[in-house]
C-alpha cells in the first residue's frame, strides 16, 4: 500500500525558515511516494491507490511546491541580498545556481505532470523511469544545497523583522492567517 498520510506538523508562518525546511521534508516525502507509485503501478496497474497517490502528488506540486519556490525567489532571496553582512558575490552565485535549478525542476515537473494527471484519472499509462528519476534527482540534489547552504545562511543573516515580513508574505501567498 502507498502511504499518503503526513505525520509531521508544519511550523507556523512566524518561523519561515523552519517552514521552508519542513517543506523540504514534504517534497522529499512526495518524491518517495512517486517512487512507490511507479513500483506499485508496474505490479498492480492503475488501481485506486495509484490514482489517489497521483492526485496527491499533483495537488502538492501544483500548489505548495510552486509556493515554496515563490517564497524563496520573491521573499527570501531579496531579503538576503540586502543583508549588510552578506558576501554579495557568494550570494549572487548561489542564487544563480538555485534559480537555474528551480527552472530545471519546473521543466521536469512539466514532463511528469501529464502522466500523473492521466493516472489520477484512472488512465493506465507507464511512468517513464527516466522522467520520474530526473524529477526526483533534481529535487533531491537541490534540497541538499538549500539545506546545507541557503537555510543556515538565512538563519545567520536575517533579523527578526525580516523573518516576520517573509512569514507574512508566505501566509498571504497561501491565503492563510499570519
Amino acid at each position: 500500500m502507498i502511504s499518503l498520510t503526513a505525520t509531521e506538523d508544519l511550523p507556523s508562518f512566524d518561523h519561515p525558515i523552519e517552514m521552508l525546511h519542513a517543506c523540504h521534508g514534504r517534497i522529499l516525502s512526495q518524491c518517495d511516494t512517486l517512487r512507490k507509485l511507479a513500483i506499485h503501478l508496474t505490479s498492480h496497474g492503475c488501481d485506486q491507490q495509484v490514482q489517489q497517490a497521483a492526485t496527491n502528488i499533483l495537488r502538492y506540486f501544483d500548489t505548495a511546491g510552486q509556493f515554496h519556490h515563490q517564497d524563496e525567489e520573491m521573499d527570501l532571496f531579496p531579503a538576503l541580498r540586502i543583508s549588510d553582512n552578506a558576501d554579495k558575490s557568494y550570494l549572487d552565485s548561489l542564487f544563480v545556481r538555485l534559480l537555474k535549478e528551480h527552472a530545471e525542476m519546473f521543466n521536469a515537473w512539466i514532463k511528469l505532470r501529464p502522466e500523473l494527471f492521466l493516472l489520477s484519472q484512472g488512465v493506465p499509462v507507464t511512468l517513464a523511469d527516466s522522467i520520474t528519476e530526473n524529477f526526483i534527482s533534481k529535487y533531491t540534489a537541490h534540497i541538499a544545497v538549500e539545506e546545507a547552504e541557503l537555510l543556515p545562511l538565512s538563519m545567520q543573516l536575517l533579523d527578526s523583522q525580516q523573518m516576520i515580513k517573509i512569514g507574512m508574505h508566505m501566509a498571504q501567498r497561501r491565503g492563510a492567517k499570519f
